[in-house]
């Protein structure tokens, strides 16, 4: 087949799987050439004539249907794809393409999929609805910290800068992206010190408390994690879900069916292919892959704090996690990355009650300690919803104030 038989601007997408890309040639070819070539590649077609094509396969041939400058969109027949399986859907609509020669620069920008496709995923198993549940949390935002320093505590050291914040009023402690089963904070020993200090701060508070602990591993030794959280009676688990990869995830996903365990999804390398504008794949479309497999929420940005993300990338990636999509289930979004008390009212008119405000060295660099930190993030949120100045805050707050503003 060549190349400009998948060329079709007349066609209408139906059933067929979308993609948007933003195309830049290399020296010397047209637009119109390079949008052929990478549907050609992604698909059916290779470099040369072939002497013998069946008629299905020209059935299944995707079809660029849209060029307007450098954006491009290819539709791809259902028949292209593996029901229920994210890594070759990758290896399709973002695998070789990415290398050829007649691409100068490529990026994937948004994928769309049609219900016959996402009826193969299950999507998140509790969603925000039951996380709040869970957790018995009905009008705020969560709150989420990251012990800090994020690698370098024993356990009985994280375990005591857990139960500062969790009596402090934060909800979730969670592990950082590399911290896992390292040799002076093992993985099992951990867990059963923060369960019990969890066990501890709920009698005390009467709140419920949990545990967002990362089992990221070699596949067959993360289910084997998974299994001893939920045998610690934690509801949570936590997954690098990029190094990890689709397929781990995929895996975890059914075994946390089974086991009755949320899927917390940190966001950890996605900068490397999804920060450069004009190559690479955008965030929006790795944030539906995860949404669509099932975790129960993922990072997004926040548009205040330190990691790069502009405000409308992030109010998109949001709007993804929580928008009415067949029968997934919204999820929370995320925002972490350089917050503080200070910045609360801000996240919150941006965000809305829904999403997990994870706050690290803007509760453990409290002048006071970890303790007033997180009673300053807590009573930041209530101001908030009250609709009153952080100005009106107690000691812990306005010391936070004046460290960060």
């Amino acid at each position: 087949m060549i190349d400009k038989e998948f060329i079709d601007l007349e066609y209408k997408p139906e059933n067929d799987i979308t993609c948007t890309f933003k195309i830049e040639p290399s020296n010397g070819l047209s637009i119109e050439e390079v949008a052929a070539k990478v549907a050609s590649e992604s698909s059916v077609g290779t470099w040369t004539d072939l002497t013998r094509i069946p008629e299905r396969v020209q059935r299944i041939k995707a079809r660029v249907f849209y060029i307007n400058g450098n954006i491009v969109k290819i539709a791809y027949p259902l028949d292209l794809f593996e029901e229920g399986n994210i890594p070759q859907l990758l290896s399709s609509i973002a695998g070789n393409i990415f290398g050829m020669k007649a691409v100068k620069n490529l990026r994937l920008e948004d994928v769309e999929f049609p219900l016959e496709y996402l009826k193969c995923f299950k999507g998140a198993k509790f969603g925000i609805d039951g996380i709040r549940k869970r957790l018995n949390i009905k009008n705020r935002p969560l709150l989420a910290t990251v012990p800090k320093p994020k690698v370098g505590f024993d356990a009985d050291e994280f375990a005591e800068v857990a139960y500062e914040s969790l009596l402090g009023g934060v909800d979730l402690i969670k592990d950082d992206e590399n911290l896992t089963n390292l040799k002076f904070i093992r993985f099992e020993e951990r867990l059963n010190k923060v369960m019990k200090t969890i066990e501890r701060v709920e009698k005390e508070t009467g709140e419920k408390k949990s545990y967002l602990v990362n089992i990221t591993s070699e596949t067959k030794e993360m289910l084997r994690r998974a299994k001893a959280v939920a045998d610690y009676g934690n509801e949570y688990v936590m997954i690098d879900v990029l190094t990890a990869g689709f397929s781990a995830l995929q895996a975890l996903r059914n075994e946390c069916e089974d086991l009755n365990l949320a899927i917390h999804a940190h966001r950890a390398m996605h900068a490397a292919f999804t920060r450069n504008e004009k190559h690479g794949i955008a965030l929006r479309v790795m944030t539906k892959l995860v949404r669509i497999v099932g975790v129960d929420n993922i990072h997004v940005g926040t548009g205040v704090g330190k990691m790069v993300g502009e405000v409308e990338e992030v109010k998109e990636l949001a709007d993804i996690c929580r928008k009415e999509w067949h029968h997934l289930k919204p999820i929370f979004p995320v925002s972490s990355g350089g917050l503080h008390p200070g910045l609360v009212p801000s996240i919150i008119e941006f965000f809305g009650i829904d999403v997990i405000i994870q706050a690290g060295g803007g509760i453990h660099g409290h002048p006071d300690g970890t303790y007033a930190g997180a009673k300053a993030m807590r009573e930041a949120v209530e101001l908030t919803l009250k609709g009153e100045s952080l100005e009106n805050g107690g000691k812990e707050l306005k010391r936070a104030l004046e460290k960060w503003g």
